[in-house]
């Protein structure tokens, strides 16, 4: 090591950082800062969990709402009567209506036309283990739904 104009040099011209003056974070400001993050993350998990449950019951409302105007759509179609519709017959109407699980998602897993006052379908969801139900008697129309520990972003008592 030589002096060279007031700084140190480690022999090879280049100047030797010092020791004076310089500080790392100590052992409890760290832990300070991962227990700030810890309940940061411990806030922001369970909301992001929701997100994720109201996305997945979205599409499952979102084609018992495209199966509800096939449905519709049926009963024009025969002069006001659900008589022999089937989820068969609703995804000629509408194709993008799938009627077994495909990829985990979303399916119109039954219908049912009691009478021609009306009629009721259920989709099944996988992914939430939820069914949405509409039922149409006469001109009024239901909207029930089983709800499940666990994923749950729609059904809420019964209802959607």
């Amino acid at each position: 090591m030589s002096e060279h104009g007031g700084r140190q040099t480690n022999g090879h011209g280049f100047v030797r950082a010092g020791v004076t003056g310089e500080r790392g974070f100590t052992l409890i400001e760290l832990l300070v800062v991962i227990l700030i993050i810890g309940v940061l993350s411990a806030i922001a998990l369970p909301a992001f969990l929701n997100q994720r449950a109201k996305a997945v019951d979205a599409s499952a409302k979102e084609l018992a709402h495209t199966a509800q105007v096939a449905a519709e759509t049926y009963g024009t179609d025969n002069n006001g009567s659900w008589t022999g519709m089937t989820p068969t017959s609703l995804s000629a109407i509408e194709v993008t209506i799938p009627t077994s699980s495909t990829s985990n998602n979303a399916f119109l897993a039954s219908v049912n036309t009691a009478n021609d006052a009306g009629y009721s379908f259920t989709i099944a969801d996988p992914n939430s283990s939820e069914t949405f139900t509409v039922t149409r008697l006469n001109a009024a129309v239901i909207r029930t739904c089983t709800p499940t520990t666990g994923l749950n972003g729609g059904c809420v008592n019964g209802t959607w």
